[in-house]
Formats: structure tokens, sequence, C-alpha cells
């Protein structure tokens, strides 16, 4: 999970810890172990997204035999490997520097080397910069072996009490106030459990976008997963919103998760709510679009009460009483 926006990490060139030369091993439970030997290709390596027990002996073993391991920030890679004895060097890899960075390692790949990507946490190409890297190679003919474990999507999954059957993960919102409301009624009609990544300063913002379009949807902000301050507050949209509007901005890492469209047709009161709502920040249509998926009722219904809230009167009042 890449945290938007992110200053580039110090320019950095491979760390030299290791070499084709250096023992390929790696610590775990206070036991030195051999890595077995690794078959050429790129390796996509999820890690731990906070907590660093959360890392799969493969994983390990994959880190640990690698000639090389492209990351993200050299930095917050080094954590991981230091807490498992690893010395595989280090190349950075990241948005800032992946156009020049990336024809070296389908170069190294090429020439039959064994090239691990990880991201700063989580699974790699989910929200990072890893997915171009693995579209070259594949086109190229090069072999990408997935080598799975930890995910801030699925940890918030697991933890939000949400149907789980069908989601869908739309990364992060539109920065742009905008965008972002134009997004989230794009999104209002989807039948499914919809999870976000978000950052502390935007979390408030993003929450009233999310409950005037959608209305009253059961949500979670699950932050800081496997971490020591790790905390999931549910409730409905409008509750959160209000919860989070009156707070500073909060640290750390932050998944949201929505729940889908409401599936009961809701009232006559219900509906002009939620359209009140949703007026205030989208489109005559896409409030109509919105509400209507929501609460199940026909889209010509809500769309006459629209248009009676947008005139400043109800449907049932006789045309030329305003």
């Amino acid at each position: 999970m890449t945290h938007p926006h992110r200053s580039p990490p110090a320019a950095g060139r491979a760390e030299p810890r290791g070499g084709p030369s250096a023992a390929k091993t790696f610590l775990l439970a206070g036991t030195t172990l051999p890595a077995p030997r690794l078959a050429p290709g790129l390796h996509v390596v999820a890690t731990p997204i906070g907590n660093l027990a959360d890392v799969t002996v493969r994983a390990l073993e994959t880190l640990a035999a690698a000639d090389v391991i492209a990351c993200e920030d050299t930095r917050i890679s080094r954590r991981l490997l230091d807490r498992y004895a690893i010395a595989t060097p280090l190349v950075p890899y990241h948005d800032h520097n992946g156009a020049s960075a990336r024809p070296k390692l389908l170069a190294r790949l090429a020439a039959g080397e064994r090239v691990a990507l990880i991201s700063d946490a989580g699974t790699p190409l989910v929200s990072d910069p890893g997915f171009k890297l693995v579209v070259e190679a594949a086109e190229a003919g090069l072999t990408v072996h997935p080598v799975p474990g930890a995910s801030a999507l699925l940890a918030a999954l697991m933890a939000a009490g949400l149907p789980t059957d069908c989601f869908l993960f739309d990364g992060f919102l539109p920065p742009k106030a905008g965008q972002r409301k134009n997004r989230v009624a794009a999104l209002a009609t989807v039948p499914a459990t919809l999870v976000f990544y978000e950052t502390g300063p935007r979390l408030a913002e993003s929450l009233a976008n999310l409950s005037a379009t959608l209305g009253p949807r059961k949500a979670a902000v699950c932050r800081e997963l496997t971490k020591a301050f790790e905390e999931v507050r549910r409730g409905d949209l409008p509750a959160l919103a209000a919860h989070y509007a009156g707070l500073e901005a909060p640290k750390g890492e932050i998944v949201l998760v929505v729940g889908p469209p409401l599936e009961e047709a809701a009232g006559d009161a219900d509906v002009d709510a939620a359209l009140a709502r949703a007026l205030r920040d989208t489109s005559l249509k896409d409030a109509v679009a919105a509400v209507a998926a929501m609460t199940g009722r026909p889209k010509r219904e809500v769309y006459a009460r629209a248009l009676a809230l947008s005139e400043g009167r109800h449907r049932d009042d006789p045309p030329g009483d305003d």
C-alpha cells in the first residue's frame, strides 16, 4: 500500500550488503536457515502491512535467495530485512524513477537473474508502481511468480463486519473535491461493498462526500491495521462523517470500507432526506441515480421527488402554486 503523493525516497544505489557470493540465508526464531535456490524471473512478494511478524516463510526464502530486491523506499524495506537478517541488496523502484529503473530491472531479468519486487507495505500492484514492471516483464516473455501474503485491503474486509461476497476496491479517491464527488456518484449504483485507501488529512472530507451521496450505508474506518494503535470504527456514513469532522486528522494508513446499497425500499421521508444530501454535492441526474440505487425506489419516482425538492416544492403541489 503506497501513500499517494509521498515525496520520493532519497536517491539510492544498490546497498552493498551481500551479492552473488554472499550466503543466501535468513533468520527465523533465532535460527539461521538456508534459502532454497530460487527460479529465475520476477518474484512479486507481499510483505507485512505493519506487524513485521506477518510475513510468510516463503516470502523470507524468496527475499533471501533473490539477486536483488526492487522496493519503493530502501529505508522502509531495510527494517524488514534487518529483522530477518537478510543481506540481499536493495534498489529503489518507485513512481518517480520508474521510467529509468524499469529497463535496468528488465535487463537483469532477461539475463536470468532473480528479481524480487516488494512495496512499502502489503501486496505489490495494489496502489503502488509495480504494475508497469509486471506488465513489461510479461510482455517480454519473462516469468512472473506471485508470492502472496498480507494485504491492507483484505485485512480491512476481515475486520469491517460488512459483506465480503462481492466487493470493489477503488484505491485512493481523487484528492480534488469535485473529482472525488463525481467518483463517489459513479460508484453509487455498484451492488457491492466498496473499499478505498485514504489519508488522514482527507478522511473527514471523503467521509462527508460518501455520506452525502451514499446516505446511511454501514461503513468502517480501519486505521493502522496490525500495528500497536490499530483501530476499527464502525457505524453508518453520516455518523462516521460527523465523528471525524470534529477531530484532528488521524495519523497512519487508513482503509475505508462501505457497505453495498441498502436493499429495502425506503419511505418518502427517507428518499427526500437522501436527495437533499445528494443534491448539495452532485447534479440532479447523479443524485437521482445514487438515491434510487441506495433506497431501492424506482428511478422515475426518485426523479419526480428530486424535481420537487430542487424547485422548492413537493411533488404533489399543483402547478402554478409557486
